[in-house]
């Protein structure tokens, strides 16, 4: 996914946010209910970090320079992965703070008291729509994977974020419902304390979730099995015997690095192996696009199809 393919479920989700976050501090003012504050305090972190995502897309757009001679597209990499960190801290420490305070000092929802449930339902209608474009931007890019696994195997983390970000909402909505709904029903604010409390452990998790995969494209990750079994297919053929040994890399979501010792016959000339090596980048790109950068160093074949004591292997 590029980076203009995720904006716009980058900008629906920011859209929704800022208006649901200030519909729902609004309601935290009339009722002084916690779930409403969290859910405050939720809509809020997440309109922040869409805007994190737009910054790291742009940055990530910067030419490669001598200092960073690769560029700068691990920029989206980082600012996900700060993303995670202010889901976790502002969002899901925040809401489990304020629903010890509630619980230790529960308080009944006394005025405005259906305020708070029309403002929930409407922001699940938004939250909706926003996880409906997200939904749509991702579909393409599927290719036929269940989404969990989407979510792990993809490099391209604005998606991701969104997608758990809207799913997380939503299932914070329902929450708050029911910590309201049942504060009004019962007239005890503990109630509310437990919806905040539910609202504060579904974004620790999710938090975690990201985390976990943002950190591993921080690190860096290679190309996925069938991406790499298509890399040494195109690369063998037209002067290049075989392949001794090959590391691959995302240096951005759309960048991949390749580099490869390629085994090639001892009778050709340099030029015939410069124009193997030409060939077979040809080949590459036209089976990975996102292969941008390959680096290529030819060997003579001998036996094994690798030089003498050098295994093949990938």
């Amino acid at each position: 996914m590029s980076t203009e393919g995720g904006s716009k479920a980058i900008i629906a989700a920011l859209g929704a946010n800022v208006g649901i976050a200030v519909t729902k501090f609004i309601a935290f003012g009339l009722t002084q209910s916690s779930s409403m504050l969290a859910e405050g305090i939720h809509s809020l972190a997440d309109s922040g970090n869409q805007v994190l995502l737009l910054v790291g897309g742009k940055r990530a757009e910067r030419e490669a320079n001598e200092e960073h001679p690769f560029g700068y597209g691990r920029s989206r990499f980082l600012y996900a992965f700060i993303v995670s960190v202010i889901l976790f801290s502002v969002g899901g420490l925040f809401a489990l703070y304020e629903a010890y305070h509630k619980w230790e000092h529960p308080e009944a929802i006394e005025n405005w008291q259906w305020v708070p449930v029309a403002v929930l339902v409407v922001a699940i209608g938004l939250e909706g729509f926003s996880l409906r474009t997200a939904i749509g931007e991702a579909s393409p890019t599927r290719e036929g994977r269940n989404w969990w696994r989407f979510i792990q195997e993809t490099k391209s983390p604005e998606l991701p974020v969104v997608l758990l970000e809207d799913t997380a909402a939503l299932t914070g909505l329902v929450f708050a419902l029911f910590g309201v709904g049942m504060t009004l029903i019962t007239d005890n604010g503990k109630w509310d304390a437990v919806g905040t409390a539910m609202i504060g452990l579904l974004l620790i998790v999710v938090a975690g979730i990201l985390a976990q995969k943002t950190a591993s494209l921080l690190v860096g990750e290679g190309a996925d099995a069938a991406d790499l079994a298509r890399i040494k297919t195109a690369l063998v053929g037209g002067g290049v015997d075989g392949i001794i040994h090959i590391r691959t890399l995302y240096v951005g979501p759309d960048e991949l690095m390749i580099a490869a010792k390629i085994a090639v016959a001892p009778t050709e000339s340099a030029a015939e192996v410069a124009s193997a090596i030409n060939e077979a980048e040809a080949r590459v790109r036209a089976a990975v696009p996102e292969a941008k950068l390959i680096f290529l160093e030819p060997d003579i074949a001998r036996g094994n199809g690798g030089p003498a004591g050098v295994p093949t292997s990938s």
